[in-house]
């Protein structure tokens, strides 16, 4: 491992401390890329940090992983919301989130945020899916683009969409 590493998947999760994905999914050093950004919030560096693994070395899973109760998320949606930025580059977080907030709404349900927490995930996990560079991998198979939700209570991961064959 220490001249080269060949992960197996890479995942793109939140930065809360109660959900490292080493630990959730029961790996080990070099195993995995992650990419951890609040609220899963995409942008040029991020993506293309996910984008490394499968153009690279061709590892063949990238799993988007949402969270129950994501402070990131509910400080973006309360921002959006009651429109007040949110402090220094905080608010950044709340732009990148605002089509999630958009479903969320038009969605409905007794919980909006746990709502827009799920809808940044498929959101996310969909846009890497049909991304330039990893939508020609996907279309041959040799990727898979999961949306994952963890929850809190239960310990379990739930995938939302793009489970691999």
């Amino acid at each position: 491992m220490a001249q080269k590493q060949e992960p197996f998947g890479a995942v793109l999760s939140c930065i809360d401390s109660r959900v490292p994905p080493e630990l959730l999914f029961d790996t080990g050093l070099g195993d995995l890329y992650v990419m951890r950004t609040g609220g899963e919030a995409v942008g040029p560096v991020v993506t293309g940090s996910v984008e490394y693994g499968p153009m690279t070395s061709g590892t063949p899973l990238i799993v988007v992983l949402g969270h129950q109760r994501c402070g990131a998320v509910a400080a973006a949606y309360k921002s959006i919301r009651d429109g007040k930025p949110l402090p220094g580059n905080l608010n950044a977080i709340a732009r990148a989130l605002r089509p999630a907030y958009e479903q969320a709404v038009r969605q409905g349900g007794s919980d909006p945020v746990e709502t827009m927490a799920r809808a940044q995930v498929e959101l996310t996990a969909a846009g890497l899916r049909s991304n330039r560079d990893l939508a020609p991998l996907v279309a041959k198979g040799t990727l898979a683009v999961a949306g994952a939700y963890y929850s809190l209570d239960t310990g379990k991961v739930e995938v939302l969409a793009g489970a691999p064959t």
